[in-house]
């Protein structure tokens, strides 16, 4: 069986990490650079960084500060927000990204997974997907969350995987910043409808929920960030919760006081 992940994920605004909950009400976190060599150090298995005013805002992903952050750290880093074009990732990857995480850019032209995929491979490309629990259903949203739209997670997680996704990134809207706990029931299904990894995102809240996002919503890596940021749990808390439910993980090396 295969090692599961844990990432925390650096949400990017004027160039500081922040938090909401339900993409509302952003707070600071602090300094991006910092927190990503800590989350390294610690022992976390990747890092996501998203800067995620950029389509809302129609400029790019802030390079200078993915180079930054890509100089602190020794784990895979995936950079995403803003990205649109072969060009963007061209730029990203030489910076010190190792994936890319394309949402709004991907759903409004999804030949750019194609795209990425024939030039990067589909190891490189992440599509996150943000959704809300509807009457109708699950149903993506767009641009931060900002902007809803028709179509079915499921259906568009699958046209993504079909169309080369190396991994898909499923943020519930509804649980996100609410440390209730992942959308377990969700995330199972989407895993057993695809053949590439899916990343549990929003409502983590306690190393108990990451060992539900694994035994119950079946998912291949769980990714937070208030809880992380704001000194909640640790990540060798999460881990050795993993290990002591027999869930394969790689062990943090070093814990917030050693």
């Amino acid at each position: 069986m295969l090692t599961k992940r844990i990432i925390p994920c650096l949400d990017i605004k004027d160039g500081r990490t922040v938090k909401g909950v339900n993409f509302l009400e952003l707070r600071d976190a602090g300094d991006p650079v910092e927190l990503a060599a800590l989350y390294s150090e610690q022992g976390a298995d990747e890092l996501v960084f998203l800067d995620i005013t950029a389509t809302e805002e129609k400029r790019k992903t802030l390079a200078d500060l993915v180079y930054r952050v890509g100089e602190r750290i020794d784990i895979p880093f995936t950079v995403g927000g803003g990205i649109s074009s072969v060009e963007d990732v061209d730029i990203l990857l030489q910076k010190g990204a190792d994936k890319i995480s394309i949402n709004s850019s991907a759903f409004k032209r999804p030949e750019l997974i194609d795209e990425l995929a024939s030039k990067f491979g589909s190891q490189c490309v992440v599509v996150a997907i943000d959704a809300r629990q509807t009457d109708a259903g699950w149903k993506v949203h767009l641009v931060g969350g900002k902007q809803a739209t028709e179509r079915d997670l499921f259906g568009w997680a699958k046209e993504a995987s079909e169309r080369g996704a190396g991994e898909i990134l499923f943020t519930s809207m509804d649980h996100d910043g609410t440390k209730a706990g992942f959308a377990l029931e969700a995330l199972a299904q989407m895993n057993e409808l695809l053949p590439i990894p899916v990343i549990a995102s929003g409502g983590a809240g306690s190393a108990e929920h990451f060992v539900d996002a694994f035994q119950q919503g079946k998912a291949d890596a769980a990714l937070a960030a208030s809880i992380f940021h704001y000194k909640e749990v640790s990540l060798a808390e999460v881990k050795n919760a993993l290990f002591q439910n027999n869930i394969p993980v790689r062990q943090a090396y070093k814990t917030e006081n050693s």
